[in-house]
């Protein structure tokens, strides 16, 4: 795996004078989560090429939300169809039969259809990529944006080999799923666009400091850690927890982990899901991110740096790659209730000001949506233009 910087090529593509190319985003939800915001970076590069012709595939077996309507509104063809996509709760037999069938459907939906490449845009669609292989597509990029344990690597890697070019959100990802050696796969980091609003800033509370928590309510997502040291600490401040349940599985009950865990339920703010968590972010001193096991980016650190807010996040790979321990941000071992308490006790709101200040340094040197979009639509151009083969034939970074 090389993963030097790629250099996007604007010029007209190869493909032939005058004929656009034909690509199929394939994606595994319709929500405005992580992995769904950078959906709409790609499709947003994807379409601003005057020479790209770009259709979305969405899953059916979820219900419309937030996502379908942004990717039309960029200039994408949307449409939900059966597809076969890899959910933990519907590994049973008769999920694998639902699997079969909506493989079968979409093969048959793919030899009709003569795209020049599929982009599968999470692990959970690469299912996908050996069916676009029988329907005759020769290009498919799989973006790995979730780290695989040991038993998905047994089941995804050969799907994964069916790509062509594979782009992972950061080395954690890529080496989780044993494909780190892999000629065909660069690592590009997530970008996300600078959203902030001119906001009052919010007063302090008796000069504590105001924390926010925003992700899906998923077991590994920590929030039984996270109220455990908040309550070990004393309750220090404010903490304001975002997200929801998520539409498909398993999910966690937010409100119980509050009434379980912590003795001062009023300093325990329970907001839910929203369309925008900028407000939240620029409100608060700093996010966390206490997963347990492994997150394989976790876009809500460089969400936080964007609006100048440190990250304390758990070591649980994607964000340390991030965050720089002490200076724009700290970090605990997973599952460490005691230092997660620890830090709560230690930071007053200057030092996290102080942290927030170099973060946003940091995300406009490294992580804004413009350097991920040059490098996810490097390896579209090269995969649609042939160029840079080795001699196996498989796509390598320059």
């Amino acid at each position: 795996m090389l993963d030097a910087t790629l250099q996007h090529d604007s010029s007209a593509s190869r493909l032939g004078r005058g004929r656009r190319g034909r690509v199929l985003v394939v994606h595994s939800s319709d929500e405005m989560y992580g992995s769904d915001r950078i959906v709409l970076e790609v499709v947003s590069e994807l379409v601003g090429s005057d020479t790209l012709d770009v259709t979305v595939w969405l899953p059916s077996d979820v219900a419309q939300g937030p996502l379908g309507p942004q990717l039309r509104e960029l200039g994408a063809r949307v449409e939900r169809h059966p597809l076969p996509i890899l959910r933990r709760l519907k590994l049973t037999p008769a999920g694998f039969l639902r699997l079969g069938r909506d493989a079968a459907k979409t093969l048959a939906r793919l030899r009709g259809k003569h795209f020049d490449l599929v982009y599968l845009a999470t692990s959970a669609c690469l299912p996908v990529a050996p069916l676009a292989r029988m329907a005759g597509i020769k290009r498919v990029v799989g973006h790995l944006q979730e780290p695989w344990g040991t038993k998905d690597r047994v089941g995804l890697r050969p799907l994964a080999r069916a790509c062509t070019a594979l782009v992972a959100v950061s080395r954690s990802v890529l080496g989780a799923s044993g494909l780190a050696e892999d000629v065909r796969a660069v690592v590009v980091h997530n970008g996300v666009p600078h959203r902030s609003r001119d906001l009052p800033e919010a007063a302090p509370l008796h000069g504590l400091p105001h924390y926010v928590v925003a992700s899906r309510w998923n077991p590994h997502k920590g929030h039984a850690t996270l109220l455990k040291a908040w309550e070990k600490a004393g309750c220090p401040g404010e903490l304001v927890i975002l997200g929801a349940v998520p539409a498909a599985g398993i999910g966690v009950d937010v409100h119980a982990l509050v009434a379980e865990h912590v003795s001062r339920p009023e300093t325990v703010v329970v907001v839910g899901e929203v369309d925008d968590s900028t407000p939240y972010l620029q409100a608060a001193d700093a996010v966390v991110l206490p997963t347990d096991t492994l997150e394989g980016f976790g876009l809500v650190t460089v969400e936080a740096f964007s609006e100048g807010r440190p990250v304390i996040a758990s070591r649980s790979g994607g964000p340390e790659e991030v965050i720089q321990d002490g200076e724009t941000g700290w970090l605990f071992d997973c599952r460490d209730v005691d230092a997660l308490a620890e830090l709560f006790r230690l930071l007053d709101v200057p030092t996290l000001a102080a942290a927030g200040r170099r973060a946003e340094q940091v995300y406009r040197d490294e992580f804004t949506p413009e350097r991920m979009r040059r490098r996810i639509g490097a390896v579209v151009d090269r995969e649609l233009n042939h160029r840079g083969r080795g001699p196996s034939g498989l796509a390598v970074a320059s």
